[in-house]
């Protein structure tokens, strides 16, 4: 079996995740960790026993890794990967992809001429409850869809945004949308399709930042189902996050991950105890506290991603589909920008 070497290209937060994540697998170690940071640079990697770089060119040219993750800040994804891609070096990279849709661009050209895989971390896309919805949306379990929303209203302290590149126009490229609903925004598309048209408004109402902490929107989907899509960071003291989808024959409402509703028309005894096991909430880290979340479903995502590098078959989440968020969020932005109805190219 081949040990696959990582390289972590961050040093915040989150790489702290892909550490753990990483270390969790039989066929993966971590090679090595790089940021800015380099207090907490060593920090990390005397805590996972592995090699410290003082930056990712460094890191690169050393022969040491196969891939990296990228954890730096959303807005400065795209220099490390553009990297990776000269060093010939696959590249998994946290949400969003990018921050612009002109950088993710530039990201997903660079790999394709370097032959390498580039892919995005959405980790919500592992939970099991995801797969058994994927399955019923696929199978035509609820008749014609008539209606899809997801809701995240959460909560984050001043503490948070203070001196830090969150909540900010260059680095964080949004707020309560780009950042935290950004994970359910991806669900949303990858459950019902692509949007055809969208109507939004976005605000700053609870925090003193340059970005949005509350933003709404009125989708119809290509398919010609209705959606909603709300993320607030400035809910308190923050809720859980819902996702429903509604139609014709069945119903399903998502909170966390688990099911609060699992109903349709033709219920059959594995409906019922889909139901029965995920009935009961699991979940609820990242309400108020961005570090409150598990890392097993980071571990997945990275294992399905070295399994497309090793196989050479199509990774679920490449750079074309990691885009699609930050595609539909950028067009928030310009709807309430604009005032007006936007329209997704098709």
């Amino acid at each position: 079996m081949k040990i696959w070497n990582i390289g972590i290209i961050g040093a915040g937060l989150i790489a702290d995740f892909h550490a753990r994540a990483i270390q969790s697998l039989g066929n993966a170690r971590l090679a090595g960790i790089c940021g800015t940071n380099h207090g907490k640079v060593r920090s990390l990697s005397e805590k996972y026993n592995c090699k410290a770089f003082s930056e990712a060119g460094e890191m690169l040219a050393s022969g040491d890794v196969d891939i990296v993750t990228i954890a730096t800040p959303s807005g400065a994804h795209m220099e490390p990967a553009l990297e990776a891609a000269r060093f010939g070096i696959h590249a998994l990279c946290e949400k969003p992809l990018e921050i612009s849709l002109d950088r993710i661009d530039k990201m997903i050209k660079a790999h394709a001429e370097s032959g390498t895989r580039l892919g995005g971390i959405f980790n919500y896309r592992f939970n099991d409850t995801i797969h058994y919805l994927k399955k019923a949306v696929d199978d035509g379990r609820f008749g014609t869809i008539t209606y899809s929303s997801v809701h995240v209203p959460w909560w984050r302290n001043e503490a948070y945004y203070e001196n830090s590149w969150h909540g900010t126009a260059e680095l964080d490229g949004g707020g309560a949308l780009m950042n935290q609903a950004i994970h359910m925004i991806d669900l949303l598309q990858y459950l019902i399709g692509p949007v055809d048209s969208l109507q939004a408004n976005v605000a700053t109402l609870g925090h003193n930042i340059e970005v949005e902490d509350t933003g709404a929107a009125v989708l119809q989907f290509r398919n010609k189902a209705l959606g909603v899509i709300y993320g607030s960071t400035a809910s308190f003291p923050g809720q859980f996050r819902r996702l429903e989808i509604t139609g014709t024959r069945g119903t399903v409402i998502q909170v966390e991950n688990s099911f609060k509703v699992w109903q349709f028309a033709d219920q059959t005894d594995e409906d019922n105890e889909i139901f029965r096991r995920f009935s009961a909430i699991e979940g609820g880290g990242g309400v108020s506290d961005p570090a409150a979340i598990p890392f097993e479903p980071h571990a997945r995502n990275i294992a399905a991603f070295i399994k497309a590098v090793e196989t050479g078959n199509p990774f679920e989440v490449d750079g074309s589909e990691a885009r699609k968020a930050v595609e539909i969020i950028a067009a928030i932005y310009t709807s309430a920008a604009e005032k007006r109805t936007y329209f997704l190219k098709k």
